[in-house]
């Protein structure tokens, strides 16, 4: 019964660590999206690097998401 009992936790263990390295994949591609909204977004919007401090990205990411709520609102 012992055997089963470890061969049970090893594939408990193994499944957690598919679990974790899957979580992990998702995660890294939500900053991924993240990342190429946030370029798109500066790029677009013809924005100087310069100029965007943290208080101007808060700022415009208020503006972006009123604007995004309303256009879902508008449809």
């Amino acid at each position: 019964m012992i055997g089963g009992i470890v061969m049970s936790q090893s594939n408990l263990e193994k499944q957690e660590a598919k679990l974790k390295a899957f979580n992990q994949k998702i995660k890294d591609e939500k900053n991924k999206i993240e990342q190429r909204l946030g370029k798109q977004i500066i790029s677009q919007a013809n924005l100087d690097y310069a100029n965007l401090s943290n208080d101007n990205i808060k700022s415009l990411s208020k503006k972006v998401s009123e604007f995004l709520k309303k256009k879902s609102v508008d449809h």
